[in-house]
């Protein structure tokens, strides 16, 4: 059974189509609004946050900083902030800021 340089053409093709979808689709999953930074809280399974810059001036955000640089230094292997935190506690306490 041979292969033509038609056939291989086609495939090529077709590879690079799904490849670009592939690209898309992991764009979109990882792109962030300008003024925002991903943030990944929780104790075992840790979850994506999109978070405005903002919270950056607030206190307990800062303690919430520290806490990760003395977990985790400067490592972070997520590709986000890793925040050493319970996700209903970082949720209630970021729901009373204001996004400005």
């Amino acid at each position: 059974m041979a292969f033509g340089l038609r056939d291989f053409v086609h495939g090529k093709k077709v590879l690079r189509r799904s490849l670009s979808g592939i690209k898309e689709a992991a764009l979109k999953s990882t792109s962030i609004p300008k003024g925002y930074f991903a943030a990944y809280v929780g104790e075992d399974q840790k979850k994506r946050h999109v978070v405005p810059l903002s919270y950056l001036n607030e206190p307990r955000f800062q303690e919430l900083l520290s806490m990760a640089e003395e977990e985790f230094g400067y490592d972070h292997p997520m590709g986000g902030l890793t925040i050493p935190c319970r996700e209903d506690i970082f949720i209630d306490l970021t729901s009373q800021w204001k996004v400005l």
